[in-house]
């Protein structure tokens, strides 16, 4: 009999779907915004402040941004886990990691909702 040892995370399936469920939502969304971008009347100042200040776009927005920094959490966590053996080197750069995209994700909320 053979015995085999099974190590790692075991994240396959669930990380698969998730970055299949996350490229769904960023294409969707970037289909809205290229139909947005063509009924525009005007490609103007004016027209691409108001269509920014829909909720519906904010909203869009904020869903496509919290994909992109999962989809980015995956791919990268991935990465890691594939190519940096040393624990206390990959430790610290999912810390790294993990705190710009918090970081990015805030400031996508401040451009969306902030004056």
């Amino acid at each position: 009999m053979v015995r085999r040892e099974v190590v790692g995370a075991h994240y396959g399936l669930r990380d698969w779907l998730a970055q299949r469920i996350t490229a769904v939502v960023m294409l969707v969304y970037t289909l809205l915004v290229l139909l947005a971008l063509v009924m525009l009347p005007k490609f103007d100042y004016a027209h691409w402040q108001a269509l920014w200040q829909l909720n519906l776009m904010r909203y869009a927005t904020l869903l496509f941004v919290v994909a992109l920094l999962f989809h980015a959490w995956i791919g990268v966590r991935n990465i890691f886990m594939d190519y940096i053996k040393d624990a206390g080197i990959r430790l610290t750069l999912y810390s790294v990691v993990i705190l710009a995209l918090i970081a990015y994700g805030a400031w996508a909320v401040r451009i969306l909702w902030g004056r």
